[in-house]
């Protein structure tokens, strides 16, 4: 039987972080950022709070990483589903749909619109969310923009877009029942993204 490649430091790094990664993304989205310790992160990926603490500063830069996991996730699931749509138009539409679908899942809503702006400040959100989201958001409207929508400045357009999703997800996060508010949040959304369309 052939002896497996040892892996290389480099891998054995990157293979522990993304054990560490994995484990706090469960624990915040189920506990919140507060009453989730490094300690208990640690253990749940088998190791340390001493491994931990070796690959990253404390419990905020970790949820940083967490925080930045999770846009990477919603962007891919943003681009997948409008890929499904016959038009730039459709797109949109149905990425938008899919956002706000995304808020109602407890460790979305828990980490990226409850405990995100609390732990690492509006700045440093959108900054992650600019790479991620916003990035997905402008691919789809520069798509649209071809024949679909009215004239306007585009970049302006949307960050205000923008905004108004993320408010909408801010909407469903607080809501008392998320699942019986996103008909309504999503109608809404859709009618300002029609204002838009020729």
């Amino acid at each position: 039987m052939p002896r497996q490649p040892r892996r290389t430091q480099a891998e054995r790094s990157d293979a522990t972080t993304f054990k560490l990664v994995a484990a706090a993304q469960e624990l915040f989205g189920r506990d919140g950022y507060a009453p989730t310790s490094i300690e208990a992160i640690a253990a749940a990926a088998g190791m340390t709070k001493g491994a931990a603490y070796h690959h990253f500063r404390g419990k905020a830069a970790l949820f940083r990483s967490v925080f930045v996991e999770e846009q990477r996730q919603i962007a891919d699931a943003l681009r997948q589903a409008a890929a499904r749509e016959p038009d730039s138009w459709s797109a949109l539409l149905r990425g938008c749909r899919t956002f706000l679908e995304h808020c109602l899942n407890p460790a979305f809503r828990q980490i990226v619109l409850l405990d995100g702006p609390a732990v690492l400040g509006w700045e440093q959100v959108r900054e992650i969310e600019y790479a991620h989201t916003l990035r997905v958001l402008t691919e789809g409207m520069n798509a649209a923009a071809d024949g679909a929508m009215i004239d306007g400045d585009l970049p302006a357009r949307c960050q205000l877009i923008f905004g108004a999703l993320c408010e909408a997800g801010m909407l469903l996060a607080r809501s008392d029942d998320p699942v019986r508010a996103l008909p309504v949040v999503a109608a809404e959304a859709e009618r300002l993204l029609g204002s838009l369309a020729r």
